[in-house]
Parts: structure tokens; sequence; C-alpha cells
């Protein structure tokens, strides 16, 4: 309760967060489509489904936005798309319809980096478009009023029911399982106003997976933050990576988190080291209630009626 009282006493300074608009885009019509500038990736494009990303990003408001997105193809293999046009446009609030951005060349990576300029407060949908076959990706971008409450999320282990249910959501051979009640703990702080990151130490190249879990979920699928490690399934330093990040959407984006959600002991140092109180640390599995943060136990059927209840909207709602 006392948690409760403390976020009620917030004032209203930041405008809620946009889940609608960004979600229900009008009807697209992308590029033409032309021959791929190498033969090579012809080839590449007819032997493999692609396995393209974007990277979501979240700025202050009166800050310039750049969005990065990289193109691979098959989830295995992810063979690089080099030297070829991609097309990009945006959509999002205040906006009445789609707005070209440009087109990139991808670099030896497959990765263009897409200036966005400076947008008002808003959440905004950027739809990638490859020319040479027209596959393409999704990303979002997030403009914020400094001050907006945000709740933090991991995935694997903490909204999934352990950390190997990825890996074999990945492989194909299953869809990973959610703890009870959990996507719907995610739905109420998203209803409430809430700002939701989902920062995952997942490397990069599982964020098709991960989004898709999340439609399966019937969970929006922003913000989410994967790790930019491009080696093997476990990347190295997770915890610095997750601290580092959160230290950026404080310092930086100037976002109050207010709750972050784990199940690891990397999570719950990495939430401290950035600045996030253990009374405001809510961890389940084996480790839930380690070091004096707040155990959920088995599964998020009760915590649900903490959130749904006495958890207070958004000030941006009040």
């Amino acid at each position: 309760m006392a948690i409760a009282c403390a976020l009620s006493a917030l004032p209203a300074v930041a405008a809620c967060p946009d889940y609608t608009t960004a979600a229900n885009p009008p009807a697209f019509s992308g590029p033409a489509k032309k021959t791929f500038s190498k033969f090579g990736n012809t080839i590449l494009a007819g032997l493999y489904k692609p396995w393209h990303m974007a990277h979501d990003t979240i700025v202050k408001a009166g800050t310039t936005a750049t969005i990065t997105a990289k193109f691979d193809y098959d989830a295995v293999l992810h063979k690089d798309l080099e030297g070829e046009r991609v097309h990009a446009y945006l959509y999002g609030t205040g906006m009445s319809g789609w707005q070209y951005v440009g087109n990139y060349l991808t670099d030896s990576d497959g990765k263009i980096k897409v200036p966005l300029g400076t947008r008002p407060v808003g959440d905004y949908v950027v739809r990638f478009v490859v020319e040479g076959d027209l596959s393409g990706t999704t990303g979002y971008l997030s403009v914020v009023d400094p001050g907006r409450e945000a709740v933090v999320f991991d995935i694997d282990g903490t909204l999934t029911i352990n950390d190997f249910e990825a890996y074999a959501d990945y492989v194909g051979v299953k869809t990973a399982t959610a703890y009870y009640a959990a996507p719907q703990v995610v739905n109420a702080y998203r209803e409430k106003g809430y700002q939701v990151i989902f920062l995952t130490a997942r490397p990069y190249w599982v964020t098709k997976d991960g989004l898709e879990w999340l439609d399966i979920q019937k969970v929006g699928r922003w913000h989410y933050h994967s790790n930019p490690y491009g080696g093997g399934p476990i990347p190295p330093d997770t915890q610095k990576f997750k601290t580092d990040y959160v230290r950026h959407l404080r310092d930086v984006v100037g976002l109050n988190i207010v709750r972050a959600y784990g199940n690891a002991t990397t999570d719950i140092a990495a939430y401290a080291d950035g600045g996030i109180a253990k009374a405001n640390t809510y961890i389940i599995g084996p480790n839930a209630g380690a070091s004096g943060t707040q155990p959920i136990h088995g599964e998020y059927g009760s915590h649900l009626s903490f959130v749904v209840t006495p958890t207070p909207v958004a000030s941006c709602k009040r």
C-alpha cells in the first residue's frame, strides 16, 4: 500500500503513451519492386526466409531520433543483406497517413540508420521495405515527456515460465509458455497509462521471435529492447547491458521507472545499479524476494489484483 500511495503523489507532468494510433495504421502502399543490385542477394532471398528486425527507440521530447534496422535471411544462418536499398515510412500520433522518410543502403552488416528528426510527443511505427523482394519489418519510436512513468519487464523466466522457453520457441519446438496472468499484468499497466518497457538480454537476432510471442499473448509489442550482441545464444555481461539501459532510460530519456520485474540475480543487481529501489523491484521464480526485493510466488494471479486495484493510474490520466 505504501508503494501505491507514493505513486499517487507523483505530479501530473507527462502525456500518456499513445498505444492506439501506431498499432492501427492506415492502408500501406510501399515501393515498387526492383531487381536486387547484387545477383548474390537475389539468390539469398530466393533460398532463405527474411529475418529482419528493427531496434525500437525512445527519446525525450525535443530530441532528434534515429532508428536502426538490420536485414538478414534465415533463422539460423542470418546471412546479411549487403548493399541494397530499403525504404522507410512513418506513421503515428497526430498523423493522417504514412509519411515517406527515404531510402537507405544497407551496410556490410545489413544495417541502416534512419534519421526521424524531432517529432511531437507520441508513439510512431516505422515500416521498412526491402526494394529487391518487398520483404520488410517494423520498429517503433516513442517520444516522451520527462517524468513519464514507466514499468520495466524482463521476459525470459519473468513473463515466460523459465529461461529455456525462449530457445525452444526459437528453434520451433514449441511456443514459450507464459506464467499464468503475466500478459494481463502487462496489459493492466498499459491500460493505466504507464510506459511499458521490455528489456531482454536476448541477442537481437531473436527479436522476431520475441515480438511474435508478444503478439500471441495479445500484448502490445513496444517498447522492446534486446541485446545488440551478435554472437552465440547467451550474450556476455547481461547485467551491465541491463544496467546501462536502465540508466539511459532514467538519465537521458527522463523516464520515471516506478516498478521493474525480473527473475534472475542479474536482474536484481542491474535494476539496483540502475537506480531502481528494491521496494519497487518484483522478482518471480527461485529468487523471489531475494536481496530485499518484492516476491511474486508461483504465478501472477494474486499480483494481478494488486496491479488492477491498489495501483493508481499513471499521473497522465489524473
